[in-house]
């Protein structure tokens, strides 16, 4: 038994059905830790350091076909390390550094048991497809570590596709993997220039933002159809879109039959 007019629901990974920000919190401490405790850093140095990385990460254009994701993210490490303490550029801290990040990222990537039963549940209603965007490597990385597959008819990863989210293509691309047309399909994530912008670039049926904090920006741009604060509250929402559904069919269906008698009605006058 499926919802009234929903055949299908796309996640996004990162921080919708996964916490990546905590999990790279607790990375970026851990090698703060190691850069004070072993390599002489002060605490002001070790922040530093793992602040320009942050943001060269948030920066970061990545084309897979002039180097690999790793070899650029040990020289973000690399050039963080040198514009922080001077002197010759240190590939082996880079190095240690980065692999200590993205190990402890990894091991702190789950997927909660309420997220599992969720997605468990729903799945027995509808087709589920993860799409996420980024590196193909990392990406599916990911998704190992957080061992996710179960529970998804189809995985989509944008770096695997010739355009990513917001372009309309991917999503097209994830319809015909299901079998399914996009007026049938919800998109679930906490980007509006991803997730939100792509679902509305591709003609789905809804849009459902996760917004953690429930503060609204000033102007929201796109604006989603939905909004809830955890991925945990779509299954009520899909309910209640199928209720709404299914009113304004009754709706419909009363509106006609009240149509066949009116004609009826006139019909007779003109007799």
């Amino acid at each position: 038994m499926g919802l009234q007019g929903v055949k299908a629901v796309f996640f996004d990974l990162d921080n919708t059905l996964v916490d990546t920000a905590a999990a790279g919190r607790r990375a970026i401490q851990e090698v703060i830790n190691i850069l004070q405790s072993k390599h002489q850093c002060d605490e002001g140095e070790a922040h530093m350091i793992c602040n320009k990385v942050q943001e060269k990460l948030l920066k970061e254009c990545h084309d897979p076909a002039k180097v690999c994701i790793t070899d650029l993210r040990i020289s973000h490490w690399e050039e963080a390390i040198q514009e922080t303490k001077g002197g010759e550029a240190n590939r082996n801290l880079a190095a240690e550094c980065y692999f200590l990040w993205k190990t402890t990222r990894l091991q702190h990537l789950t997927l909660t048991e309420e997220t599992r039963s969720m997605l468990t549940e729903l799945r027995k209603m509808v087709r589920l497809l993860l799409l996420t965007n980024g590196d193909k490597l990392t990406q599916r990385e990911k998704i190992e570590a957080c061992a996710c597959q179960p529970y998804f008819d189809a995985i989509v990863v944008g770096g695997e596709q010739k355009e990513e989210k917001p372009a309309p293509s991917i999503f097209h691309h994830c319809c015909d993997l299901l079998g399914v047309q996009p007026w049938d399909c919800v998109m679930v994530g906490d980007s509006l220039d991803t997730d939100i912008q792509g679902g509305l670039n591709a003609g789905l049926k809804a849009t459902v933002w996760i917004n953690k904090t429930m503060t609204m920006p000033v102007n929201t741009y796109p604006v989603p159809h939905y909004i809830i604060s955890s991925v945990l509250d779509l299954p009520a929402l899909l309910q209640n879109m199928d209720h709404k559904m299914n009113a304004n069919l009754e709706t419909d269906k009363m509106v006609s039959i009240n149509d066949v008698h009116d004609s009826a009605n006139i019909e007779s006058k003109k007799c």
